[in-house]
C-alpha cells in the first residue's frame, strides 16, 4: 500500500465514541414507538401511517457517522467537506456547528494543505477533484455510497468496451457529475422527453437529415467533450443516477433498446446496447413503500426531506398520484392548520398552499427521503398533531 493510500481513510473506527452524539441529534424514540405499534398512531382526529421504509438509508447513515468520527479523530485539524455531505439542511448545519467547513463548488482550494482533512460526501466527487486533493497530500475521508461506486464501475466498463454511457439523471447533480467524470463518453438524459429526442436521432438513417446542431444545443451541458451523436449513439451502455424514479428509468432503458433494435436490427442490437439497473435498493424500497402507503387510501401524504434531495422529490411525485402530497423540509413548513409551505412537485419552486388540512377525521401518510433523520420526522409529526388541534 502506498503512503497516499494509507492516508485515505474509509473508517475512523470511533463509532462508539460518537454514538451518543448521533443519537441526541438524529434518533427518535417516538418513531421507534410508532414502528413497534404497526407503523401507525392515532392522535385525536388524525390516523397517522408511517411508510414501511423511509428516512436514513445505510449509505447516508454511514457517511454521517464518518463525518462525526473524523471530527473526533482530528479535533485540532481543519476539516473540509467538498460539498454538502447529504441533501439535508439539518445534518449539514450540525456538521458546520462542529467546525467542519463546506466548500462551495467554486471555492478556492489553494489554502488546503497536508495538515488538513477533506471529507468526500456520499455522492462522491469528480475524478479531477479527487486527484487535486491527493496531490495536496491532505488526509482524505471517503464517505462515497457503495451504490454510487457501483455505477462508477459500470460506466468505466462501458468505456473500456467502446460504449457511450447514457445516464438517466440530472446533469447538475453532484452524483451525476462524479459519475460522468468516470465515463469515457457520456450523455445525461433527465426525462422521457429528452430520451425521445435521442431515440429520434438514432432512428433517422439518413445522416444528411440529422439536425446535429439542434441536438447538440439541447444537450450542450449534458454530453462529454467532443460528443458526436452520429458516432457516439451507435453503442450505448445505460446507467442511472441512483436516486432517480425507478419506473421511469426502466421505461427509458426500453426506449433506447427499441430504438437501436429498429435502426440496426434485433440481432445486431444485442451487441449495441447494455443495461444494468443502478437504482440503489434503498431508493427502490422507499419508492415501493410510498406506493403501498397510497394504496391504503390516505387523505394526504407528507413527504419530508431537503428540497435539494432528488430521492425525496421522486417520493413526492409517486405520492401525489394517489392523493394530495406535500414535500416539506421540516416542522416549520407546517405554518398552521390553514397554511403549509412546501416544494412544488416537479419544480424547484417553494410555495405556500392554503386549506391543505381538511376538517374531520383524516388518514395521513408520512414518509421521508433517504437523507432525512428520524428526529426531523418526529418534529413534523408533533407539529402536525399540534396544528390539527
Amino acid at each position: 500500500m502506498s503512503e497516499q493510500e494509507k492516508r485515505t481513510r474509509r473508517n475512523g473506527g470511533l463509532r462508539d465514541v460518537i454514538r451518543q452524539q448521533l443519537d441526541q441529534s438524529y434518533h427518535s424514540p417516538l418513531i421507534e414507538k410508532i414502528r413497534a405499534e404497526g407503523f401507525s398512531l392515532a392522535a385525536g382526529r388524525l390516523e397517522l401511517h408511517l411508510a414501511k421504509e423511509f428516512g436514513f438509508c445505510y449509505g447516508v447513515e454511514r457517511a454521517v457517522e464518518y463525518a462525526y468520527e473524523t471530527r473526533a479523530r482530528f479535533p485540532n485539524r481543519r476539516i473540509f467537506l467538498t460539498n454538502e455531505i447529504i441533501h439535508n439542511p439539518r445534518v449539514n448545519a450540525e456538521l458546520q456547528g462542529m467546525g467542519i467547513q463546506i466548500l462551495a463548488a467554486d471555492a478556492p482550494r489553494a489554502g488546503i494543505n497536508e495538515n488538513d482533512v477533506v471529507i468526500m460526501p456520499a455522492f462522491g466527487v469528480p475524478v479531477a477533484a479527487l486527484r487535486e486533493f491527493r496531490e495536496k497530500g491532505c488526509v482524505i475521508v471517503d464517505t462515497t455510497c457503495g451504490s454510487v461506486m457501483s455505477v462508477w464501475r459500470r460506466v468505466e466498463s462501458y468505456g473500456r468496451d467502446g460504449f457511450t454511457s447514457v445516464i438517466h439523471g440530472k446533469y447538475d447533480h453532484e452524483e451525476t457529475r462524479a459519475t460522468c467524470s468516470r465515463a469515457a463518453k457520456y450523455l445525461v438524459v433527465r426525462d422521457r422527453r429528452q430520451v425521445q429526442a435521442v431515440c429520434a436521432y438514432i432512428l433517422e438513417n439518413d445522416e444528411a437529415k440529422h439536425d446535429k446542431n439542434k441536438f447538440l444545443e439541447e444537450f450542450k451541458h449534458a454530453g462529454s467533450e467532443g460528443f458526436d451523436p452520429d458516432r457516439d449513439l451507435a453503442r450505448i451502455g445505460f446507467a442511472n443516477q441512483t436516486t432517480m424514479l425507478s419506473r421511469e428509468s426502466i421505461e427509458i432503458s426500453e426506449m433506447l433498446r427499441d430504438a437501436l433494435s429498429a435502426r440496426y436490427g434485433a440481432a445486431e442490437s444485442t451487441g449495441r446496447f447494455r443495461h444494468f439497473d443502478t437504482i440503489c435498493s434503498a431508493t427502490q424500497d422507499r419508492q415501493d413503500a410510498v406506493m403501498d402507503l397510497g394504496r391504503q387510501g390516505m387523505s394526504l401524504i407528507l413527504v419530508i426531506g431537503g428540497y435539494k434531495s432528488s430521492n425525496t422529490g421522486h417520493l413526492a411525485e409517486i405520492a401525489t398520484a394517489t392523493c394530495p402530497a406535500y414535500h416539506v423540509e421540516d416542522a416549520g413548513c407546517l405554518v398552521s392548520g390553514r397554511t403549509i409551505r412546501h416544494k412544488k412537485i416537479g419544480s424547484s419552486d417553494v410555495i405556500e398552499t392554503e386549506g391543505w388540512l381538511p376538517a374531520g377525521n383524516l388518514k395521513v401518510g408520512i414518509t421521508a427521503g433517504a437523507s432525512t433523520p428520524n428526529r426531523v420526522v418526529e418534529e413534523v409529526i408533533c407539529r402536525l398533531i399540534e396544528v390539527a388541534g
